[in-house]
């Protein structure tokens, strides 16, 4: 008899043991969770708006592009400004023309209300003298106006982000002639978002009831909380639904137009759950490895429910309450 098989069995048997329980693991068991109705949702930006030319000119710089980062103040674009300074040269030519006649015009009522005292002038001409002064201040103040005026279409020149945010779309390109309207670029602040969903009529007093909600992003087990439901004060007649937004708390890797879903909690329940990072998906069928009690992984087959909040999803058939599951099934595949 070899006395070192049934010793081999051992050592093999425990390392076995010792690979499984240095795997991560959960209990199956039953848990009161939020139930909740789902719904797809599409991610819009609070804060979205085009820039657009103020001035007319061609385009001469850019510094950012699609997907860059922009802080607010920073010059996104510029564009020449040869006819807004040429304009700026003209109007300040007029007002200066202006205020020459204004001191001409000062000076002669000075003299002739100095003459009116002495009774050598009408005082229809003292009367005259006065309104060519008071035409020639205004014609200073109108001028100084439209220079005013040049000077700030020629700061339109320079374009300026609004606020800080990322270009979503850059629409112009160097050389491109700008003309007041014309569309330049879009950006939106990616702190700022939100998820729109319809929801039918019959749903929106329950989900006004719970009061909170959860955005599921394609792929991941954690879902987003949302800081504040809004239900629209109106219906569609046609298609009988509300539109509702979700106010996204922390919407870091979320995209406007993106489509996720929105889980509106409508009560509680108790279900028998499972962390979702341990199941196994094969095309239609779902799997997780059980540590059995001689700590082996074993891979087994299960039929899944629908998810819940905190990463968990429900076990409708295939464990039992107090079974362990591998939470990393790729590694406890490699040690089984």
């Amino acid at each position: 008899m070899n006395i070192f098989r049934p010793l081999c069995l051992l050592v093999a048997l425990q390392a076995a043991t010792a690979q499984a329980d240095a795997l991560a693991t959960a209990t199956v068991a039953y848990r009161n969770v939020e139930s909740t109705y789902d719904t797809v949702a599409s991610i819009e930006a609070e804060h979205q708006s085009t820039v657009s030319a103020e001035t007319s000119g061609r385009i001469t710089a850019i510094n950012f592009r699609a997907g860059d980062s922009v802080h607010q103040g920073q010059v996104i674009m510029r564009i020449d400004t040869s006819v807004a300074d040429q304009q700026m040269a003209a109007a300040a030519a007029r007002l200066h023309e202006a205020q020459v006649q204004e001191q001409n015009a000062d000076d002669q009522f000075r003299r002739i209300a100095h003459l009116l005292n002495q009774h050598f002038v009408s005082q229809a001409q003292y009367d005259q003298a006065q309104a060519d002064l008071r035409s020639a201040q205004a014609r200073v103040k109108s001028l100084q106006a439209s220079l005013g005026a040049t000077q700030t279409s020629r700061n339109f020149a320079t374009i300026i982000a609004p606020y800080s945010g990322v270009m979503s779309q850059l629409l112009v390109e160097v050389g491109d002639m700008a003309a007041p309207g014309t569309p330049l670029a879009v950006g939106f602040d990616p702190q700022q978002l939100r998820a729109t969903s319809q929801l039918p009529q019959s749903r929106v007093a329950q989900i006004q009831a719970g009061g909170k909600a959860y955005i599921e992003r394609d792929g991941d087990t954690h879902w987003l909380s949302c800081d504040r439901i809004m239900v629209l004060p109106a219906a569609d007649p046609k298609s009988h639904t509300t539109e509702v937004r979700l106010h996204i708390a922390h919407p870091e890797g979320l995209l406007p137009g993106q489509l996720v879903t929105a889980h509106f909690v409508i009560g509680a329940e108790k279900r028998l759950v499972i962390p979702q990072q341990s199941t196994l998906q094969r095309s239609e069928l779902s799997a997780v490895y059980v540590i059995d009690r001689q700590g082996r992984a074993q891979l087994r087959q299960v039929r899944l429910g629908p998810k819940v909040a905190d990463g968990l999803v429900e076990v409708l058939a295939g464990l039992r309450p107090g079974e362990r599951v591998a939470l990393d099934p790729i590694a406890a595949s490699q040690r089984g």
